[in-house]
């Protein structure tokens, strides 16, 4: 059988803002990972210009990241063992949360042409 989709129940929010976690935890420039224990903190959010950021190679809606401000949806994902949330500082990502499929994919991320 094969796995279940979004087995924690996350909302549309949280899944949107883990799967831009995860590509700020593949950035070395945005984490840090941790080899013991397979945690990466992030402590470099994007700043938004007008209507978009960048995130890594990507450019991103402001919009579709509002989330990664969001202080309610730290704790939703540590609640969810996802995350340790530092709020505002920074995050660590847990093994479970760098893992977790959201079925997101790069759906909402576009190539960045500048």
């Amino acid at each position: 059988m094969p796995p279940k989709k979004n087995p924690l129940k996350l909302n549309a929010l949280q899944l949107r803002t883990l799967a831009l976690l995860q590509e700020l935890a593949r950035d070395p420039e945005s984490s840090t990972t941790d080899a013991a224990t397979g945690e990466v903190r992030i402590a470099a959010l994007p700043h938004a210009h007008g209507n978009h950021m960048h995130l890594g190679r990507f450019v991103i809606s402001t919009r579709d990241a509002s989330g990664l401000y969001n202080e309610a949806v730290w704790v939703a994902l540590e609640r969810k063992s996802l995350a340790k949330s530092e709020f505002p500082a920074s995050l660590v990502l847990t093994p479970a949360g760098v893992g977790y499929k959201t079925g997101l994919g790069e759906k909402f991320l576009t190539q960045s042409d500048h």
